[in-house]
């Protein structure tokens, strides 16, 4: 899934989002609404890793689907 799709269908795609890293609030990804950078700064936050690990999780998030 590409940053487009992830942006385009963000309502749907927020379950996913929670279900892979349940340390997000409903809050967090209202902020985030689909952009990979604030879902990067987010996961950082909440998980304490550092950015190119998150951007690696996400990743491999997306190559899932």
């Amino acid at each position: 899934m590409n940053n487009d799709r992830i942006q385009g269908s963000w309502e749907q795609v927020k379950g996913n989002v929670q279900k892979a890293w349940g340390k997000l609030t409903n809050d967090d990804l209202d902020v985030i609404e689909g952009d990979r950078k604030l879902l990067a700064g987010k996961l950082q936050e909440r998980y304490g890793i550092a950015q190119d690990e998150a951007e690696k999780q996400i990743k491999d998030w997306n190559s899932r689907d």
